[in-house]
């Protein structure tokens, strides 16, 4: 016993550093503390979502007003909670479907998903599912004539389809994705993952650090790139992609 009633706490190095009151001992505790908590909240969200990272921050207005620029999203895979309204197997609810049944998420009708088509640089897309198309479908027939830049399919890009998969657009957009370029017909594989819940403001933190990132890099390939090309006349020409998006890690 010590002089104050107290038994001695044992001076093993585990023992100091479970009770380190003071110093970098109680700094290192509970900067783990505070890790391993993340760490925890992040494996049960994956638990539930079944995809990683299962939150992401929106980087563009193409969602608006739905979904804004600094939302944080939080996504599970396509066929978990899925809706009876589903097409087949692939837990996703077009806006077709939805209108007719009834189903709608994040203010309209449909499944809003998240994809990344095959060999595409950036982060990936965020955008409404709006019909489901069979291989050769004429599929102008089933869709928006406002959304669209003629009414004969030979005149519209990706029609007939050229494989089974989605049409999309963003909510916010004047035209679907594979009318605009933003991308191909979507395949059900190319699908990350359905998003579920939205919120406001919290992906800021997410986009700032990433665009901070990107400004330190950037100067140097800037001038790497000037280097090693000729001078054009003129800056090329380059289409924006639309509802992009920066993964969330917890």
């Amino acid at each position: 016993m010590s002089d104050d009633g107290r038994s001695p706490r044992p001076d093993d190095p585990l023992s100091r550093f479970l009770h380190a009151e003071t110093g970098p001992l109680m700094v290192l505790r509970e900067v783990l503390s505070s890790a391993a908590a993340v760490a925890l909240v992040g494996l049960l969200l994956f638990a539930v979502s079944g995809v990683w990272p299962p939150m992401v921050a929106v980087e563009s207005g193409s969602m608006e007003p739905h979904m804004e620029r600094g939302d944080l999203v939080f996504i599970t895979q396509p066929d978990r909670f899925a809706p009876d309204a589903a097409y087949g197997d692939t837990g996703i609810v077009t806006f077709e479907t939805g209108q007719a049944e009834g189903y709608s998420t994040f203010g309209m009708a449909g499944s809003v998903i998240v994809y990344r088509p095959p060999g595409e640089g950036g982060p990936p897309i965020i955008h409404r599912a709006q019909l489901h198309v069979e291989e050769g479908e004429n599929w102008v027939d089933r869709a928006n004539p406002d959304y669209l830049p003629a009414q004969s399919c030979d005149r519209v890009p990706a029609c007939p389809a050229p494989y089974a998969g989605f049409i999309t657009k963003g909510d916010a957009n004047s035209q679907y994705d594979q009318v605009s370029g933003i991308a191909p017909v979507v395949k059900t594989e190319w699908v990350h993952g359905a998003a579920r819940v939205r919120v406001p403001y919290l992906g800021y933190v997410r986009l700032i650090f990433s665009e901070s990132v990107l400004a330190q890099e950037t100067p140097a390939a800037n001038d790497l790139a000037t280097a090693e090309r000729p001078r054009q006349a003129s800056p090329p020409t380059v289409t924006p992609r639309g509802g992009a998006l920066t993964p969330a890690t917890t």
